[in-house]
């Protein structure tokens, strides 16, 4: 039992991973969304930043444990997906990287969708 709920934890985490990284592609249809989305994409940001570990890592490694597993050592993004994006393993330099990545991403994104929102209120207001 413990396993399968650490297998969900690891959905989980992969799903807010995607989420702050992509997530921001949801403002687009739905605005309201950015009230979710900014303090997770900030949240992300900062874990990579900072180089600290999310807490799903440790709550994964923990159902590991109770369900006989061995946990891993170091963070989600080093154990599932540095593997499979960076073989060479994850330094201080990729971290910032990727915090960047997740900031210029969403910057663009929400500029889009003020620009646009600022060209409607424009149009509405010539007619």
């Amino acid at each position: 039992m413990y396993n399968l709920l650490a297998d969900a934890v690891i959905i989980v985490h992969f799903l807010f991973i995607l989420f702050v990284a992509a997530g921001g592609l949801l403002i687009l249809r739905r605005p309201r969304m950015a009230w979710l989305h900014l303090p997770a994409a900030c949240w992300g940001a900062f874990i990579e930043f900072a180089g600290w570990i999310c807490p799903l890592t440790p709550l994964e490694n923990h159902l590991r444990r109770l369900g006989g597993e061995a946990p891993y050592t170091g963070d989600f993004v080093v154990y599932y997906l540095v593997p499979v994006i960076y073989p060479a393993g994850l330094t201080p330099l990729t971290q910032y990287i990727l915090g960047g990545l997740v900031v210029a991403v969403n910057l663009v994104i929400y500029g889009y969708v003020l620009y646009r929102r600022f060209l409607r209120r424009a149009q509405a207001s010539d007619q």
